[in-house]
């Protein structure tokens, strides 16, 4: 598989196939591939909290938002929920800010994920305090992004954005997740 392949397969799955499970050794590697990503100054900043056991993720799926654009569609049901959570976080007693870190470090997650068959979600709509207490992470650590993790239950297919501009995913009847991109001359500036 390329790269380009591993781009067009990582896209953000929000159906899995909750009975199939995602070990704590594979979240494991996908951090590892995370932990090895390009960071500001070298410092490393960021800290991982694995979830993949019912009990925990339990605690963690009532915690996020799930896609906006969707309105008759507020999250995946009982059997489509993920098996698997990755909760990036940053240590202030390291870093203050954590810059676009927790972008790159979740995207090498999920082209990692993609090369094993799973798919994921980055999330940053969180309901921090409640995720915060729920899985009790010291205050030092700022809560950035979770990462869903599983088998997608759900095809996504790429569209150009049309005439009318619309960037708004959708789902069609057949439940295909259509995510319209902009078309490359469109978002390279001629100087």
């Amino acid at each position: 598989m390329t790269l380009r392949d591993l781009v067009l397969k990582a896209r953000s799955y929000r159906r899995f196939y909750e009975d199939t499970p995602v070990t704590r050794q594979t979240l494991r590697m996908l951090v590892d591939f995370a932990r090895l990503s390009a960071s500001v100054a070298n410092l490393q900043p960021l800290k991982y909290v694995l979830s993949c056991d019912e009990a925990t993720n339990e605690v963690v799926f009532p915690c996020l938002s799930w896609a906006g654009y969707l309105k008759d569609w507020k999250c995946p049901p009982e059997g489509e929920r993920p098996p698997a959570y990755v909760v990036i976080v940053g240590d202030t007693e390291i870093a203050k800010s954590f810059g676009c870190d927790y972008g790159i470090a979740a995207q090498n997650m999920l082209l990692a994920a993609a090369e094993m068959d799973l798919g994921g979600c980055m999330m940053g709509a969180v309901k921090k305090k409640q995720l915060r207490k729920a899985l009790k992470i010291p205050a030092r650590y700022k809560i950035l992004l979770v990462v869903a993790i599983g088998k997608p239950k759900e095809k996504v297919t790429i569209d150009r954005v049309n005439k009318d501009g619309d960037i708004k995913y959708w789902r069609d009847i057949n439940h295909l997740h259509h995510v319209p991109k902009r078309a490359l001359n469109d978002v390279i500036l001629e100087t």
